[in-house]
């Protein structure tokens, strides 16, 4: 699995398409669809992060926005979904064969 980060408007899902050979109908934000890629991981609802990751390592990409930078937010339910994702994010990363950064549409493997 390829994990893909960035911000929000970064060109990830451009740079898949253009850097990985992907095209749009391989991709789905459903983490139990067929498709290939999976995007915008963060907004996945996180109910039983071993069942998520096992189901993420069967993909071949894995595209979520980095939402751990910034103003930390006021709301404890906002604060503790951060954390999750940053949690789930770490995991995967360790588990991936190759880690790639997004910024400005630019790709830089980070492993």
């Amino acid at each position: 699995m390829i994990l893909v980060i960035g911000g929000f408007g970064a060109g990830k899902k451009a740079w898949v398409k253009e850097n990985l050979g992907y095209k749009e109908s391989d991709f789905s934000s459903e983490v139990e669809n067929k498709c290939p890629v999976v995007f915008d991981l963060q907004d996945t609802k996180i109910n039983d992060e071993n069942y998520l990751i096992e189901m993420l390592l069967k993909k071949e990409v894995v595209i979520c926005n980095e939402i751990g930078c910034g103003i930390v937010p006021i709301v404890p339910e906002d604060r503790e979904k951060r954390e999750q994702v940053g949690r789930l994010l770490i995991a995967l990363a360790s588990k991936a064969e190759s880690v790639y950064r997004i910024y400005c549409g630019i790709g830089q493997k980070i492993k």
